[in-house]
């Protein structure tokens, strides 16, 4: 039996949400691990023209998030977030910003997923950013 084709379902699970709007890609996915990135465009700029926090937190947390939803443990319904955490090192202005997010814990009841964000451009980091996921089951 094949690996099922995760791209294509969560890109085609955001469509008409925020990560569908930002224009977010998913180039990899798999139980565990989440690869994105996005193009900058205008509407990712705050005002005073720097990448805006909340569209590098939108990339991060949509592929912890992602992450969680392909990596549930089995029974379960769904998950919420109930922590994040990032801290911003750099920024950009143009070209593509990358993130790559990994599962630091599995468990039954919680998972903990850490992502680095990176400009494309120059290979440096943006932010590192970090969630605690509660697992949701039928009651």
């Amino acid at each position: 039996m094949s690996e099922p084709d995760y791209v294509r379902q969560l890109t085609e699970r955001q469509q008409g949400a925020l990560p569908g709007y930002l224009g977010l890609e998913w180039l990899e996915a798999r139980p565990g691990f989440v690869k994105g990135r996005f193009d900058v465009k205008p509407h990712h700029l705050a005002p005073n023209t720097f990448l805006h926090a909340a569209s590098v937190i939108a990339l991060a947390d949509s592929a912890c998030g992602y992450g969680c939803i392909i990596s549930r443990p089995e029974g379960s319904l769904n998950f919420t977030t109930i922590e994040l955490k990032s801290n911003f090192l750099g920024t950009t202005r143009e070209g593509g910003v990358s993130v790559e997010a990994k599962l630091a814990h599995g468990g039954r009841t919680t998972q903990v997923w850490d992502a680095v964000v990176t400009a494309e451009a120059t290979g440096k980091t943006i932010a590192l950013f970090r969630c605690t996921q509660m697992i949701l089951y039928p009651k």
